[in-house]
């Protein structure tokens, strides 16, 4: 037996093509017993059957294995199972006949609280606590609830059956055929699925309401969710209903199930899930109250909704064949999202805000501890660690650059193509790339491979000589240090206006190019008005369609700062400038002065997508400036306090008619801004409004939009001689049943700048009082809270391990409160704590932290070094 110790693979003698599972849920002593009946095909000679299983008791006896024709039942001589390797070996005496046969297994488990498996989530009702089983399967834990092939590619058809108690409401991923109660118990029997993998199987048992509608195919749609909130499903029901139609016509193939139950889950550690017709959420990311949710929450839904529809055909109907093409399925799904929610709500500009998805991408990437978007798998506690930026926001910005570079239109037919030829299969990337070469006629495999199958992206540095443009590609880090690699970069460039644009595949490390014969133009300097052929900008990557950053030299740097400026660019290609600049900065390649004097350009940016990532780099700023010259931080607070300002007042507090989504995300961003800045008159207000929702929840003077505001400016005030904002702020806290309202706060109370408050707001996410899935929520610490949580996790390490150890949140921990350091004793001291601490599923978290840590020591060195010109320079832009 013990040769199947330590597999990445199960081994391939026995197909499984059909499971018959019978589940009895207990509720009350959280355990449950069950059992399997496999249709299997042994196709090679074997006395062994090896199959997953996980946290579960094999009941002895009950195990046999039917030959073909039922001619002969045999029992197996060993039964073992390997709790490390998560396998159960059966080996029988004779070897096994060749051909189909059934094998038999009963089983019992816990309905464990680690949210992975067959778990228990709990609600309360009418006053009385309850718990109801859930499942979550992906990556590798369907071998949690029942033996099975646990593997993406090891596709079956499922029938189910649940004995369950007869007052709850019991789904599973296909429609219910039959219900029999018997007294307190009744069987449910559900529909046989069609074939698909374990990871998306799902059983939901609990007590729900839930809101309904049809397509107009005729599939009927219901949102779940606890009793008493099925009104706040209504959203979701419109987006689901809507994306399934305008999917079916994207995709060419209609959805393939009779039903799609969407459903919110109290404890869920992920945001959510796409079981084949049962997808289960996370509450904040289904559920939209219109009286206590944000315009942010409302736009999360929308996302999150198109997002796990979107799965329904990539990712369920066609499946990646291992867990290094995780990325196809997530990448994917994150950038079809887009498509659809922009379909549906063209107002919310989310073309500009995929930026937000890039720019995550590209700083994960960044890191020499980033790994490539097809990553290899050893075991399957490796598997969570990759579902992360890389594959989900590298993945979609690649497919947005191979989408701008195909044109829409081949894309769409080539993806639609490749969905009818691998459905109700297994697909690798190489599949994805055949087909769009096909119906593309473009190289797109050796075009995708660089983005693919080595780690990291090039930054372009682009200069302009003797009216020639010379590129050169090198890998980006964000350390600084020069990188190896080399991509084949579609570049797209325009000059003095967006009709003149062009674009050029870069092969080779470098490449120069004259002007004039590629635009028709000639560059001039910003002080010419650049009229008739003289172009006074030259933005590259125009739009941003990129996976790549642009080094400008001085001249083209500053011919864009005078277009942002003079409003010349469009608010992605604004965008993309700052952030590539502020990338660059922190890798010491430009200067913190340049940084500085470049968002100055963006005092009368209005377009929320800018401005909420000059917020975004503001904060970040402030955390260097205060390591490297505490000294100057008030004048650069000013600062940023000046480039905000005008929007604040253009915006005010109060929300108006008729205005745009956007704005409403932008108010709430602006205000939280100015309040982190310590901006007196903001402070005070927020202070007087918050005062109002105490006396009145339903206040028009604190809007949901308004809220995290506010929270963050009681708590900015607040300290162990000035509790009673903190205090309020818990109270509101416990008395909303609302999860949205809970995180709201949850992600304000650690931003107190007093070490005695921030230890008590740790603590308090260690009691129950938080679910587990919400602590991280609770860990958004301002500098101040640096050391203070660094030595609560010290303390808590062992309880933290042993709660959220099994799953993707404990990463959450380690990033949060290791990658603020900029010190290298500190990375040394971290190291030598987690030495003898770590283990596989944080084992590239910690390494990607301690990383983040030494860049932001070497950028404090560098911005050090410029501290003189650095006093002159914010003392003029402050003023």
């Amino acid at each position: 037996m013990e040769q199947f110790k330590g597999q990445p693979r199960l081994p391939k003698f026995a197909v499984p093509k059909r499971y018959s599972i019978d589940l009895t849920p207990d509720l009350t002593s959280c355990k449950f017993s069950g059992s399997v009946s496999v249709d299997l095909d042994i196709v090679s000679d074997t006395s062994f059957i090896v199959l997953n299983a996980a946290d579960l008791s094999v009941l002895s006896g009950s195990v046999s294995f039917t030959g073909p024709n039922s001619e002969k039942v045999l029992q197996p001589s060993k039964v073992e199972t390997f709790e490390e390797d998560e396998i159960l070996v059966l080996e029988f005496q004779e070897t096994l006949p060749i051909g189909g046969g059934v094998l038999d297994i009963g089983f019992e488990g816990i309905l464990n609280d680690k949210m992975k498996g067959f778990y228990r989530s709990t609600y309360e009702h009418k006053g009385e606590k309850k718990n109801m089983a859930v499942t979550q399967f992906e990556p590798a834990d369907a071998r949690r609830c029942f033996p099975c092939w646990d593997e993406p590619a090891c596709k079956a058809t499922f029938k189910i059956t649940l004995s369950v108690p007869s007052d709850l409401v019991a789904l599973s991923n296909m429609p219910i055929i039959e219900e029999n109660i018997n007294g307190p118990l009744k069987t449910v029997s559900y529909q046989e699925s069609p074939i698909m993998s374990t990871y998306l199987v799902a059983i939901v048992v609990g007590l729900f309401d839930y809101v309904e509608d049809h397509t107009s195919d005729g599939i009927k749609v219901r949102v779940y969710c606890q009793v008493g909130k099925a009104n706040q499903g209504k959203f979701a029901l419109h987006v689901a209903v809507k994306t399934l139609e305008l999917y079916k016509e994207y995709f060419e193939v209609p959805y393939s199930l009779p039903k799609l139950d969407m459903i919110a889950i109290p404890d869920f550690a992920a945001g959510a899930m796409e079981n084949y017709g049962l997808v289960t959420y996370r509450e904040t990311a289904l559920l939209y109250d219109d009286q206590h949710s944000a315009a942010a929450n409302k736009q999360r839904v929308a996302s999150v909704v198109a997002h796990e529809l979107a799965h329904q055909w990539f990712g369920n109907l066609v499946t990646m064949e291992w867990w290094t093409h995780l990325w196809l399925n997530e990448g994917f799904a994150t950038w079809v999202s887009y498509l659809a929610t922009d379909s549906l709500f063209p107002e919310w500009k989310v073309w500009t805000q995929f930026l937000d998805e890039s720019t995550e991408g590209l700083r994960l990437d960044g890191l020499e501890e980033s790994h490539p978007i097809e990553v290899e798998i050893n075991h399957a506690s490796e598997i969570d660690e990759i579902f992360d930026a890389i594959s989900y926001r590298k993945g979609a910005s690649v497919i947005r650059m191979l989408q701008s570079y195909l044109g829409a239109e081949p894309f769409q037919k080539s993806l639609a193509a490749y969905i009818k030829r691998h459905a109700c299969s297994n697909a690798k990337t190489e599949d994805l790339w055949a087909a769009l070469e096909e119906g593309s006629g473009e190289p797109v495999n050796r075009l995708m491979n660089s983005w693919t199958k080595q780690k990291g992206y090039p930054v372009l540095s682009v200069k302009v000589k003797d009216q020639k443009l010379e590129f050169e590609q090198s890998r980006f880090l964000s350390s600084g240090s020069p990188g190896d690699g080399q991509w084949v970069v579609p570049i797209t460039l325009c000059c003095g206006s967006y009709d003149k644009r062009k674009s050029f595949l870069l092969q080779t490390k470098s490449k120069s190019i004259d002007v004039k014969q590629l635009l028709g133009c000639s560059i001039t300097n910003v002080t010419d008005t650049g009229t008739g052929d003289k172009c006074s900008w030259i933005k590259i990557n125009v739009d941003q369609a990129g996976f790549y950053r642009v080094k400008y030299d001085d001249d083209l740097a500053a011919g864009l700062r005078y277009a942002i400026e003079k409003k010349y660019l469009s608010a992605i290609d604004r965008f993309g400038i700052l952030d590539d600049s502020f990338a660059l900065c922190m890798a010491r390649q430009q200067s913190f002065v340049s940084l500085l004097t470049l968002m100055g350009a963006y005092r009368e940016e209005t377009e929320y997508t800018v401005l909420s990532n000059v917020i975004t780099v503001s904060y970040k700023l402030e955390r260097v400036a205060a390591d490297a010259v505490p000294e100057q931080l008030e004048s650069i607070k000013k600062f940023f306090i000046s480039i905000f300002q005008n929007s604040a007042e253009k915006l005010g507090w109060q929300p108006k008619a008729g205005e745009s989504h956007l704005d409403a995300m932008l108010r709430g961003e602006v205000l939280t801004a100015l309040s982190l800045f310590g901006h007196e008159p903001t402070l005070n207000e927020a202070t007087k409004r918050f005062q109002a929702f105490l006396d009145d929840r339903n206040t028009p003077l604190l809007p949901p939009d308004l809220r995290r505001a506010a929270y963050v400016a009681v708590m900015q005030r607040a300290n162990t001689s000035n509790r009673s904002g903190y205090e309020s702020l818990l109270r509101v806290y416990r008395e909303s049943d609302l999860s949205q309202e809970k995180t709201r706060i949850l992600g304000s109370l650690a931003s107190s700048p007093d070490p005695n408050i921030i230890l008590e707001v740790l603590n308090f996410l260690l009691t129950p009082e938080v679910r587990n899935q919400d602590a991280v929520f609770g860990l958004a610490l301002g500098i101040e809270g640096r050391e203070t949580a660094w030595a609560w996790l010290k303390d808590n390490w062992e309880h933290i391990s042993k709660t959220w150890g099994s799953g993707f949140l404990i990463t959450r921990f380690v990033s949060a409160i290791v990658s603020p350091f900029a010190s290298f004793e500190k990375a040394q001291e971290i190291e030598q704590f987690f030495a003898s601490r770590t283990k596989p599923s944080i084992a590239r978290t910690l390494k990607q932290s301690l990383e983040r840590v030494h860049i932001n020591a070497k950028w404090v060195q560098w911005v050090r070094s410029e501290k003189n010109q650095l006093a002159v320079a914010v003392n003029q832009l402050a003023s």
